[in-house]
């Protein structure tokens, strides 16, 4: 699968990180996420909820885009793709997680923070990647500097985006998407208000330019 088709071709270039907290939120919370308007869902394992998400969603919303953050290592990777994942995105990248991406070549996104990553994710054939953290590594200033280096090289930054800054980062041509955890604010997810969390997704889509 051709990995840059893949990122190109996502429904939203906005995309929610969501990390669900137990088994009991899987379904209420995707299901308020989707029905709040995302089309593109990175659903993180950093639970162990995080997979039964994934199947969930797949199953559920086969019109939405479903994806695996916070891949760590190719056990985690593995797990993903066995769960449905669509696409993998991990905060870094290791030898073993290159390794476990050419034996399995599922779209995947391996952070960057650094000159050296980007050369790293270039040699290993790979010219789309997550910027994170954005904020802590300079910003959208940053991104400017590495694409002037790597101009073949386009970047998904997460980590302190704010919402309503999503038009002004993807107004760039080397910024694909943008990911953000304000869609899912940890006050309502560990309230259970999902009819909240819904209405709150609702207004960031019905604000987005």
């Amino acid at each position: 699968m051709n990995t840059t088709s893949f990122f190109n071709e996502l429904p939203q270039q906005v995309m929610p990180v969501i990390t669900v907290p137990n088994d009991d939120a899987v379904k209420p919370m995707i299901d308020a996420i989707v029905a709040g308007g995302c089309k593109v869902l990175e659903i993180t394992l950093r639970t162990p909820a995080g997979l039964k998400a994934i199947s969930y969603a797949r199953e559920a919303y086969p019109e939405c885009a479903v994806g695996a953050g916070s891949v760590l290592n190719p056990d985690h990777y593995k797990a993903a793709v066995d769960a449905g994942a669509q696409f993998l995105i991990s905060p870094g990248a290791t030898d073993s997680l290159y390794a476990a991406h050419k034996a399995n070549p599922v779209p995947w996104l391996p952070g960057v923070a650094n000159a050296s990553d980007l050369m790293k994710a270039v040699e290993n054939g790979l010219d789309q990647v997550k910027f994170f953290p954005a904020m802590t590594l300079g910003g959208l200033p940053a991104i400017k500097n590495y694409a002037g280096v790597f101009p073949h090289v386009s970047f998904c930054p997460t980590g302190g985006v704010k919402p309503e800054a999503a038009s002004e980062w993807l107004a760039e041509k080397m910024i694909f998407a943008v990911g953000g955890s304000w869609f899912t604010p940890a006050d309502l997810v560990n309230a259970g208000d999902w009819k909240a969390l819904e209405a709150h997704i609702a207004k960031f889509w019905a604000s987005f330019k």
